[in-house]
Formats: structure tokens, C-alpha cells, sequence
């Protein structure tokens, strides 16, 4: 998650899922007990609303934290803090959102309309370097403040009083209520946040939760549990006593556990399909999560179109999803993934022109023009990918099909925990990485707008006047206009793909085991990855 569909997710790391990882305890011994066991592929990075940047914290907060509206079981947008619709002026500019009294953090203290705005002026006060700030650029004033030429105090947010806030808008954004749901937009409590200072959301007693659980343990690369946040004000629907999530790197060893009762959901490492296909714990899905190689421009060769190009065509990606994944993850020549968005019947990505397809000849043709125009036989380009034992499998055949399809190019693998690889990207150290994105919320734009001109998630080094003035003109005046708003995603998206801005690999998809007792377990589109409020055990016999 460095993300944003109608919340997502940021950045999601291969074969990582909603896994299962045993607690240790005595309770998970017990059959009856209402214990989730669940792996994670990597730790928490943060727990600081403002700074989070991927799925694993964004789906943390969905659990522990709670905004004004969260999502139900078919991604819609249903009241949580707010205790019903918001009040929308004529012109839809302006949303007055009325308050529950009986939302609580769990130090006791209330939670207001004051918490919403000063989280949302420290996420967008430049001194914060929030990266995922733009995807607030929809409040008036947002841009201002976040460039320092408005002070916070100017954003268009305000408390009419504790118990109803107002919401000001540039426009009339069809998909804002879903985005409110989004881990951005969570209210954060002023005086425990200004208490904490640097060390907010770096450890659960430096953290305050409003949502259905409370982080109760967390363990550094290790582990972190989830028990009832007895102050929650819909405590009553939440069946789990503890949720135990414990961070494996192998997924063999996760399946072993699964097998032995101690994990509730894995997902199959590749060369386990097959051997599960008949099991009736199988479940299969095609996710709306999408990969690809970044290509920072910032390297004087990697500024040249062709070698881009090359590089982007010279990956035979239906062989990377059939050997490498099985698991239903579908080949990706474009930006946006397919099943997403459709307008009329027709998906987003039939209207794309410039698909960037596996083609070695064009690959090797784009090649012999970039070695001519940079004065270069060879290249040397650092490849970082995570740390997981699938991540170096799949990196070591990326490294293969460029050396062999693009002669005079060589990759070196550079393998990196999760949070030290976003901040290597972060800071532009890195050559070409493997990535993921999630979408944040229902619309194309969640993945269109990535590589506007010094987005925080645009990582590239990439910017082209054109693209950007199509993305402002869709995320603004041609908001009421759908059909042109379309076509100029559309065409923003093509100007991305002409560049090759990114090399697409694959579409994510999913097998997972999961065990029959899990009941009321949501998974969603976009945003967090899943629900885990009203979820139970069913009695084990």
C-alpha cells in the first residue's frame, strides 16, 4: 500500500497474504477458544497514520483504528465514527459530518471532531514529510498547506463543535466517502501524539486505538497480537479474543503450520498448488493488486526511453506467473489492473494503447538504440526485491530473462527487509525495484495519479508536463463529466505506458488454505486487505 481504489494498498509484497502464525499461548490449544492464528511476510513498519506508506500498517489500522465510515462486506462505505451520511451542500463542495458520542479511545478519552482535524493538519503539514499526503489534495487548501504557502490552520477542515465536523472540497468527488475509509484519513489524538513526539506509533504503548481490537503485543520482526479494545463502542460485535499474527518468510513453513492446526489461512507457495487443487480449503481469487519494476531515472542510463522500453519487454511474464506463482496471478501489460473499474461493460484497460507486452525482438531493437545513444555495450543495474525466500526465486529469473534477452546487461540482486527496502526507494537509492501497489479507493486514478511530478509515491524520477495536466484535469474540472474524465485517465495512463515509466509484470491472484472453523472473515478490493471485526470460530468438533 503504498496505495490508494477506495483506500489500498501500498506497497504488498509477493505472496504475502492475510496469513496465519500460532500465539505460543494456551488458549490456541484450546478448540473452542475464539483465537485467529494468521501469518504476516513482514513486520509493521509504522503505526503512525500520517506516515504509513504500506498494506501490512494499513491493515493493522483496520483493525485497531476506525475513521469516520469503514467498509462492509461488499466495499461500500457504512458510518463508523460518524453516525450516519454526511450533509452535502448543493454544490456537494461542502460535507458536515455528524459525530457519535460513544466513539472512545482506548485511554478512555472521547473521540472528537478535533482529532479528525489536527490529524489531517499534521499529515499535510510539510514538516510531517508525510509521502502519502497527496491523496488529500481533494480538501481545500490541501495543496497550500502541504507546499507551506497556507499554514495547517487554513486547511478545509474544522470542528464545529466535539461532535460534528466540517469537510471542505475542491470539487465534487464521487468516490470521497469511500476514501474516508482510507488510513490516511484516521483521527489522531493531539495531546497523547504531541506526548509521544518521534516515538508515536513506533510501539503498541506509544499508540492509541478507537477500532475493534488493540495491538497487545508486538514483537520486532517477530510477532504482534490483537485482543478486544474493551472501550470500543461496538464492542459487542466483536467475537475474537486474541488475533496472533507471527511474521514468517517461507511459506513452506507457514503451510507446515497450517497443516498442524497452528495457522487458520495460508496461501500456497507455487509448487504446492497443484498437490491442494482438490483440497476444499482452497479458495482462488484475482486480486487488484498489481507488480511491476520500477526504473529510476535518476541513473543517467535509465533516463534513456529505449533502454526502458527494453527492459519492459523483455520479460516473458506468462511464464513468470505459470512457474513462478500458480496461484491465478494473471500477466500485466499495463498500469492498471484488469477486473477493476469498467464504465459501460468496458474494463479501463481495453482503452489502453500502449500495452507493454513481452516481445524480445522489439526488446533487443530498443536495446541496439539505447547502447548507440548512451555510447554504452553494457549495463550494470542493482535489482532490489524483499527478503523473502520466494522474493530472491523470483528476482534470480527476472535477473535471467533481462541477461539473456538483452546481451551486455547484467542485474545483481540486492534482497532487503521490508521497511529498509521503502526507504531505499523513498530515497531514490536503487537502480530498478520490484514493487507492489494496492488501490486506495474505486476509480482508476488510484493508480493513474503514482507518477505525477514529485508525487510521493512516484519513486521514479519521472515527470511529464502533459500527464500531469491530464491527471489535475481528471482529479478536478472533469469531474462531472464522466465520459471525458475517462478518456483522459485513458490517455494519461497511455502517456505512462509510451514512456515505460514502470515495466509491468503481474496481476496478483491468490490461493489460499483456509481452515472451515473461520467464519465472517471479509476480504476487500481495495484499501485494507481485510476485516476482522465481527469474524468467530465456529465450535470445532
Amino acid at each position: 500500500m503504498k496505495k490508494s481504489f477506495s483506500y489500498l494498498l501500498v506497497l504488498i509484497i509477493t505472496l504475502s497474504g492475510f496469513l496465519a502464525a500460532c500465539s505460543g499461548g494456551n488458549k490456541s490449544d484450546d478448540k473452542n477458544a475464539q483465537v485467529l492464528n494468521l501469518q504476516e511476510g513482514s513486520d509493521i513498519p509504522t503505526l503512525d497514520s500520517s506516515l504509513a506508506t504500506d498494506a501490512v500498517a494499513f491493515n493493522v489500522f483496520f483493525q485497531v483504528m476506525e475513521g469516520l465510515y469503514t467498509l462492509d462486506k461488499n466495499d461500500k462505505a457504512i458510518p463508523a465514527v460518524a453516525e450516519g451520511k454526511p450533509e452535502k451542500s448543493k454544490d456537494g463542495k461542502t460535507w458536515t459530518i455528524k459525530l457519535r458520542k460513544d466513539a472512545k479511545w482506548s485511554n478512555g478519552d472521547p473521540v472528537t471532531a478535533k482529532d479528525f482535524v489536527f490529524a489531517w493538519r499534521r499529515t499535510l503539514d510539510p514538516k510531517t514529510a508525510s509521502e502519502y499526503s497527496y491523496i488529500m489534495m481533494d480538501l481545500k487548501n490541501a495543496q497550500e498547506v502541504n507546499t507551506g504557502k497556507m499554514k495547517p490552520e487554513e486547511l478545509g477542515v474544522k470542528a464545529i463543535d466535539d461532535n460534528t465536523l466540517e469537510i471542505q472540497l475542491n470539487d465534487n468527488v464521487p468516490y470521497f466517502e469511500e476514501l474516508l475509509t482510507f488510513g490516511v484519513f484516521l483521527p489522531q489524538n493531539e495531546k497523547f501524539v504531541k506526548e509521544q513526539g518521534d516515538k508515536y506509533g513506533t510501539t503498541k504503548e506509544t499508540t492509541l486505538f478507537n477500532g475493534p481490537f488493540v495491538l497487545n503485543d508486538w514483537q520486532t520482526e517477530k510477532s504482534f497480537k490483537l485482543t478486544p479494545n474493551k472501550k470500543y463502542w461496538d464492542k459487542d460485535k466483536v467475537k475474537l479474543k486474541e488475533v496472533n499474527y507471527k511474521i514468517i518468510k517461507d511459506q513452506n513453513t507457514a503451510l507446515n503450520l497450517f497443516n498442524t492446526g497452528k495457522l487458520d489461512r495460508v496461501t500456497l507457495p507455487a509448487e504446492q498448488v497443484d498437490k491442494y487443487k482438490d483440497d476444499p480449503k482452497l479458495s482462488t481469487e484475482l486480486q487488484s493488486t498489481t507488480f511491476f519494476i520500477r526504473m529510476n531515472q535518476e541513473n543517467k542510463d535509465l533516463a534513456n526511453k529505449d533502454l526502458r522500453l527494453a527492459i519492459a519487454k523483455s520479460i516473458d511474464k506468462q511464464a513468470y506467473v505459470d512457474t513462478l506463482l500458480k496461484n491465478g496471478s494473471k500477466p500485466l501489460d499495463t498500469n492498471t489492473p484488469k477486473e477493476f473499474v469498467e464504465k459501460d461493460g468496458k474494463d479501463f484497460t481495453d482503452s489502453l494503447k500502449n500495452k507493454l507486452s513481452y516481445n524480445k525482438e522489439e526488446a533487443k531493437a530498443h536495446f541496439e538504440k539505447a547502447k548507440k545513444a548512451l555510447g554504452k555495450d553494457s549495463f550494470t543495474f542493482e535489482y532490489l526485491t524483499y527478503d523473502q525466500e520466494e522474493s530472491k526465486t523470483a528476482g534470480e529469473y527476472i535477473k535471467e530473462q533481462l541477461e539473456n534477452n538483452l546481451p551486455g546487461l547484467k542485474i545483481n540482486i540486492k534482497q532487503q527487509p521490508f521497511k529498509q527496502k521503502l526507504q531505499l526507494e523513498s530515497k531514490m537509492k536503487y537502480d530498478l525495484s520490484f514493487a507492489g501497489w494496492g488501490p486506495d479507493y474505486p476509480d482508476p486514478m488510484t493508480f493513474v495519479d503514482l507518477y505525477v511530478t514529485d508525487g510521493g509515491h512516484n519513486q521514479t524520477g519521472w515527470s511529464n508536463k502533459e500527464f500531469d495536466q491530464k491527471v489535475q484535469d481528471a482529479k478536478g474540472p472533469l469531474l462531472d463529466d464522466i465520459d471525458k474524465r475517462w478518456t483522459t485517465m485513458v490517455e494519461a495512463e497511455d502517456i505512462v505506458l509510451e514512456e515505460a515509466v514502470i515495466a509491468p509484470i503481474y496481476q496478483r491472484g491468490a490461493a489460499r488454505l483456509v481452515q472451515p472453523h473461520v467464519k465472517n472473515f471479509i476480504i476487500h478490493k481495495f484499501g485494507a486487505d481485510t476485516s476482522l471485526k465481527e469474524v468467530y470460530i465456529e465450535k470445532k468438533k
